[in-house]
């Protein structure tokens, strides 16, 4: 028989799922690290799902169909973490927006942060040198060049990099996550 252990939902404490997107290098691991120290310090249960860390343990490839299912077994760990109490703070490019929907209507609480940053801003921050990279054709399907970023429709915040800083961002992400 298994036995689940669900976090106590409390006025100052109900879980959600904090989705950040955006293209590579917008600042949405630096926006989410934040994000998830304030929590931390706070004494809030969450856990943070990094796009990087995450490929690491589960390598896919790059096309439509390998980031969808990518997307969906992600948004399902998320899922099942926020139904047993505990805040998940996600940050994945998630280029495609049906499959961050499918994400939403998995979760109770999902709230969408689109870093909205400039892809010329963004190639400038590239310190990994993809971006160039990928513009000279040797990555394929690389998101912003040679394959479609599809910006939320309605997301609960948008945050341009280039006009705030990563803390005045975390601010605006703990002020939704506290009044929604």
């Amino acid at each position: 028989m298994t036995t689940t252990t669900t976090i106590p939902e409390t006025p100052a404490h109900r879980p959600a799922v904090i989705w950040f997107t955006g293209l590579s290098g917008a600042g949405k691991s630096t926006i989410a690290q934040l994000v998830v120290a304030a929590l931390q310090q706070r004494g809030t249960p969450v856990e943070y799902l990094d796009g990087d860390r995450v490929r690491e343990l589960f390598p896919t490839g790059f096309s439509k169909e390998d980031r969808d299912a990518h997307i969906a077994r992600i948004g399902f760990i998320a899922h099942l973490l926020e139904k047993h109490g505990v805040t998940v703070v996600a940050s994945f490019i998630s280029p495609y927006r049906a499959a961050r929907d499918r994400v939403r209507n998995l979760c109770s609480r999902f709230l969408e942060i689109y870093v909205a940053t400039p892809l010329e801003v963004c190639e400038q921050r590239d310190v990994k040198g993809l971006y160039q990279r990928a513009r000279a054709g040797h990555i394929a399907h690389f998101t912003g060049i040679s394959d479609p970023y599809e910006p939320p429709l309605h997301p609960e915040l948008t945050i341009d990099t280039t006009q705030l800083s990563p803390t005045q961002a975390r601010d605006l992400v703990l002020n939704l996550y506290d009044a929604a």
